[in-house]
Parts: C-alpha cells; structure tokens; sequence
C-alpha cells in the first residue's frame, strides 16, 4: 500500500481472487474493477468484478491510472509472457505495480505429478524475475521505486535437483492450489516411498 501513487483514480487488480487488494484500494477511495481468470466474488458494491484473461485485455489503452498485478506474472506460460506484460502496460494511463518472486531458485521444491508422472516447479511458478528481465518486459516504462519483501538464501545444485526428482520430489509444494502445469489434474503428497528413495532424498538434504 506504501507503494501506490497518491492520486490514482481508477485501478484494476489483476488476478483479484477474494478481493484483498481490491477493498484496500477501494478503502482509499479507488474505483477499482478486479479481474480474474473466473469472476471473482467480492461482495463489495465499491468494486466491479469482471472475468478476463491478463494475455487478452478487454479494455481500451489506457483504462486505468492504475494496474495492479502481484502473484500473476509468475504462473503465466512463458510463451504467453511478454504478452501479457505488453497488455498490463497498454491498459495502464500513469502506473503499473508489478509483484513477483525475485531470483527465485525453480529447481527448490518442485513437485512430481501422480497423474502423468511429470516435474512441476514450486507453486506452479514458471517464470523466474531479476531487474534485467523485468526492464525488459516493460521496455517502455519507467521504474519509479522498488521493493523487496522477505528473504531466503535457499539454493540448490543440478545433483541435488537430479536426485530429488529420482526420488519423487518427496518434499515439493503438494499443498498448493494450483494443479500440474501438464495436465491439470490436482497435486498429490507421494504415500508409498521406497528405501531407495528416503536414501536418495537424504542424500540431497545433505547440502547445497
């Protein structure tokens, strides 16, 4: 909240889901539409809920003095990416505010699908972010501040990587909301785990 223009009169919060941000910035007196991938169902009369795709904006250039977007840019298909970035940037009349993971590790918790037996990264994060790749994806805006939230120094090694995943990622992010990125059937905590695999899995716990 400390990082919003003092003067924005319209906003959209990208990736709404139960309205958090919304009413924060409808407490500030912001007209704001929330937009998700479903419709989001925030009972607030202060707030116009819409179902949209941030790759495919259904709005004119320069909807909004305000784009919010914080837990989004990180779960769209890389392929998608830029354009989804470009479509923030082109809805936004004076300020985009931009959240995501910065230099995450991918490689640490990654969990492996029971349904396809596939890999899925952390919390179904595709995309990873530093300075670099964001000036990039919104070449034509201009950073005013920047944030960091939290720290962790959690890194891991291609070994350590190689091993967990012959182990069945024992320890991924089973708990999360999002299903695997390759078939979309919902993530599984692994029950049955060989002696094979607590060996291997031990023996990527060892270090970095």
């Amino acid at each position: 909240m400390a990082m919003l223009p003092p003067q924005a009169g319209t906003a959209v919060d990208i990736g709404a889901r139960d309205g958090f941000i919304s009413m924060a910035l409808a407490d500030r007196g912001v007209s704001v539409t929330a937009l998700d991938l479903e419709q989001p169902a925030i009972h607030d009369p202060r707030i116009t809920c819409v179902k949209g795709d941030a790759t495919a904006l259904d709005f004119a250039d320069g909807s909004f003095e305000l784009v919010f977007c914080a837990e989004v840019l990180e779960h769209i298909p890389s392929v998608l990416l830029e354009t989804a970035c470009a479509e923030l940037a082109r809805v936004a009349r004076r300020h985009l505010l931009i959240g995501v993971p910065y230099k995450q590790d991918l490689r640490l918790d990654r969990s492996t699908c029971s349904n396809c037996g596939k890999t899925n990264p952390p919390w179904g994060h595709v995309n990873r972010f530093d300075e670099k790749r964001l000036s990039e994806l919104f070449a034509g805006c201009r950073i005013a501040q920047t944030s960091f939230v939290g720290q962790t120094s959690e890194v891991s090694n291609f070994l350590s990587t190689r091993l967990m995943a012959a182990a069945g990622n024992p320890y991924g992010t089973y708990g999360q909301d999002e299903p695997c990125i390759h078939c979309s059937a919902a993530l599984a905590t692994p029950v049955a785990r060989t002696l094979a695999d607590r060996c291997l899995d031990q023996s990527c716990r060892a270090g970095p």
